[in-house]
Order: C-alpha cells, then structure tokens, then sequence
C-alpha cells in the first residue's frame, strides 16, 4: 500500500479497497479525541489553508474542526469575491497555488470548476484536499459516508445501497467509485433529466459495480440497507454561487423519504445518510426515526477530516 504522506486526496477512483480500509481504520482511532471534545498536539506545527470558490458549511468547517482537534492551525479564505482569485483580477489556479503553498501545509479547495483540485496538484507542493469540484467528485463526503457505515454495521461488503437524488451530484460519483471495491449492489433513482450519464455508467461498468436504476424509490427501499439521499431541487455547481431568487420547486414524491415510507417500506435496521444541506426530500419528522444518521454523519465528517490530515501530513501511517 502507497505512504499517505504527501499524498493528495483528488478521486476515489484513485483509491484501493485497502487503502480505503486502513483510512477508516485511522479514523476509529482518532474518534475518541472528537468524542470527548478535546484537542490533541498531533498536527501542533501544521496549518490548513482553505480554498473555498464556493458557499460550504461542512465540508469547510469540518476540515477547520479537525485541524483544531488535532492541534493545527488554520488560515485561507471562504469566498473567493475577498481575493484577487474572483474579482477583477480572476488570478490563476497555479498562481493561487502557488502562492498558498507558501501559507500552510494542506491546501483543501472547494472550486465550481470541475478538475480545479487536479490542477492546484499539478503546481503544488503540498498535498491538495477535494472539498468538491463543480460536478466532478467529493471524495471526504463520501469517505464520511463509508466510515459512518462501517460503524454502525460493522462491514460494508453484503449490505445494498440506494441512492436517490441528483447523479449529476459529485457526491453520487463518489460513491459510485468508492463501491466498487466493495461487494455492494446499488440502486440509483433520479428524475430522467438527472439520471447517470451514459459515460459515467460506463465507468462503472468497466470497474465491475453491480448496479441498476429504478424510478420511484418505493421500487427499491424495501432491499436497501444504506439509504443515501440528496437534493433534486440543486444550485447550479459550475459557478461560484446561484444566486436564484423566489419559489423553488418541491421535490417530486419519486424521490422523497417520508417517515410513512420508511415504517411501511424500508428495513427495520435501515441506515438513512444525507450530507446536507437539504430541501424537502428528507421531512423533519424524519429525524427523530430510528433510521436517520446525517447527525451522525456530520459528526464523522469531522473525524474522517481528521484522519486525511493526520495521514497526508505524515502524523500516522
């Protein structure tokens, strides 16, 4: 297995089952420092620097958490309007780079354009981070995702998974990648406009994954043991910020997940994920179900942030 250290955190296409194991085993390990709200001195000479072209509030946070839980330091920026990179100048992904390199040592970038991460790599010399990249992936969402399974459940291969919202989603490619180096069969329901392109499916194909659509979630949440839900209702992720105004449009009854769908349909030990934020697919009276983990889910994030830290900064092997 390759040394995280120095090592950038682009695609999960670019991961192996192992190292996907070792990542959340690196996790359960440092968990309990969360846990019990305290700070480590692990990362106490190291600083994040944040890169954020686009609104986040978990991802973001998230990583700032876990740089502070391990005893870091953090400095960047969360809009991309307050630097030279979005306003009259537009300044280049490597001049940015660049520049930040000599500010920290992990850049984690969040950017509308989908490979803006793959590009920061290519001109920095320290390791870059995906906080999501337009349409491309979100690989810490993702990694949340397995690790909160992992768990609660105690494995990952044998347990089908169904995914409802955008495929468009990065998170959804993500996920697609990550599984298929797991024995877990997955059903994907989207709007037509919003289903798996042709490419991506043969992507999937190639790498093995078991997969099939369905068009009402109601033909799959019977068998499903992972519930992963995202929005259908999306701001537009190739610019900086949609700054749509009015009514939006509520989320069509083939891809909502109602506590009455959930008592009547779905598995008793069920796990329901959604990376937030969220619409009308996942109503409120939902999180009090027995179903629900994005609480939980959120808190992992923090945790599987700091496992990526503490290993591409060489604190762990």
């Amino acid at each position: 297995m390759r040394s995280f250290s120095g090592r950038d955190i682009l695609s999960l296409k670019e991961f192996e089952r192992q190292e996907i194991f070792h990542i959340l085993n690196v996790a359960k390990q440092l968990e309990p420092i969360a846990r019990s709200r305290r700070n480590s001195t692990m990362l106490a000479e190291k600083t994040l620097v944040t890169a954020f072209y686009q609104p986040s509030t978990r991802t973001r946070l998230a990583h700032e958490a876990a740089m502070h839980r391990l005893g870091g330091h953090v400095t960047g920026f969360s809009d991309a309007k307050m630097t030279r990179a979005g306003d009259f100048y537009q300044e280049s992904i490597k001049d940015t780079v660049k520049m930040l390199e000599f500010y920290g040592d992990v850049i984690v970038m969040r950017h509308f354009q989908q490979g803006a991460p793959h590009e920061a790599a290519r001109w920095a010399s320290i390791p870059i981070i995906n906080g999501g990249d337009g349409w491309g992936e979100h690989p810490t969402q993702i990694l949340t995702d397995l690790f909160t399974v992992w768990t609660e459940r105690g494995r990952l291969d044998g347990l089908k998974w169904l995914a409802v919202g955008d495929m468009r989603m990065r998170t959804m490619h993500s996920l697609g990648y990550a599984l298929t180096q797991f024995d877990c069969p997955i059903t994907f329901v989207a709007p037509p406009e919003m289903s798996l392109t042709d490419e991506f499916k043969a992507e999937l194909k190639q790498y093995s994954l078991d997969f099939k659509e369905a068009e009402h979630v109601e033909q799959a949440i019977a068998e499903a043991d992972v519930i992963l839900v995202e929005p259908v209702v999306q701001p537009d992720y190739t610019k900086s910020r949609d700054e749509r105004t009015g009514e939006l449009t509520l989320t069509p009854s083939n891809y909502r997940i109602t506590r009455q769908l959930l008592e009547t349909k779905a598995k008793s030990d069920a796990i329901l994920l959604h990376s937030l934020p969220r619409m009308d697919e996942i109503p409120t009276d939902v999180d009090i179900t027995r179903w629900s983990r994005y609480w939980q889910e959120a808190y992992n994030g923090v945790v599987m942030r700091m496992a990526l830290l503490a290993l591409v900064l060489g604190a762990m092997e």
